[in-house]
């Protein structure tokens, strides 16, 4: 199975004794450049190693059934071996939730967004239920509502809004973040609304915010220098679950009575 690759290789001459050989008979000759790749290797290894003669006894049989394009790609990759195919694999969560069935997950990977400023806004919305996250999300974007500011507090001011939800005082209005995050919650209750929960009893039972690589910028400063200049993209998941709903205890008395009429029987 030869193309106008092979002709070239060779002279004309060479050329025309090969396709006149009545040893190569058996091969189909094709005037257009989707031949095989493998055919054109296995060919040129016949030729070139033990066999007499300029072009040897060769037979090549071309595979039934497959197109021009998936041998080449065969041939291509047992020439150069790269690395093995990888499966793709499910996203793994640092927790899973107590009561599949009742919950729901959303995730983000490298967002654009600040670690820090994330990572106190997630913590101010954690056991929340659904429909109170996502108002006081809101009130932070329009400056109603701040989110106190507990790990990393250094160099943050004081707003009488965070003394309301934190002894410090000190909180800001991270509107990016507060916006990813209410974009995350959004996406977890459409996932509820899918597997059929209760969006009204859903709560945030689980968030948590990762650091992600940083992205690398440069900054010029005096004399010629060069400071690093870089991002801090972070990760984050949240799991929204059902609230389970309270067995009432019965009360002692009736506790009792069951349990001496058990005894006298």
């Amino acid at each position: 199975m030869l193309g106008r690759e092979l002709a070239h290789s060779w002279t004309c001459k060479n050329y025309v004794a090969l396709r006149d050989s009545p040893k190569l008979s058996n091969v189909t000759w094709r005037d257009n450049y989707e031949t095989s790749l493998s055919a054109h290797v296995g060919l040129a290894r016949s030729l070139a190693v033990g066999y007499p003669g300029p072009f040897g006894d060769c037979r090549i049989e071309p595979p039934l059934g497959r197109s021009a394009a998936a041998e080449a790609h065969e041939a291509r990759r047992a020439l150069s071996p790269g690395r093995p195919h990888q499966t793709p694999t499910m996203v793994k969560y640092s927790r899973e939730p107590d009561n599949p069935t009742k919950s729901c997950k959303a995730r983000g990977s490298d967002l654009r967004v600040h670690f820090k400023n994330t990572r106190e806004t997630a913590f101010a919305i954690r056991k929340l239920s659904l429909a109170k996250a996502k108002r006081y999300l809101e009130d932070v974007l329009v400056h109603k509502q701040a989110i106190p500011f507990r790990r990393f507090c250094r160099g943050i001011g004081r707003t009488a809004q965070a003394k309301n939800r934190h002894s410090n005082g000190q909180g800001r209005w991270p509107v990016k973040s507060a916006r990813f995050i209410l974009d995350l919650l959004k996406n977890a209750e459409s996932n509820a609304e899918v597997k059929g929960l209760d969006v009204d009893a859903l709560y945030v039972s689980h968030i948590q915010v990762n650091q992600a690589q940083k992205q690398r910028r440069r900054t010029y400063r005096a004399h010629g220098r060069i400071n690093p200049y870089m991002s801090s993209p972070c990760h984050i998941e949240l799991i929204l679950s059902e609230k389970e709903e309270p067995v009432r205890k019965e009360p002692e008395t009736q506790l009792a009575t069951s349990k001496s009429k058990k005894s006298q029987a």
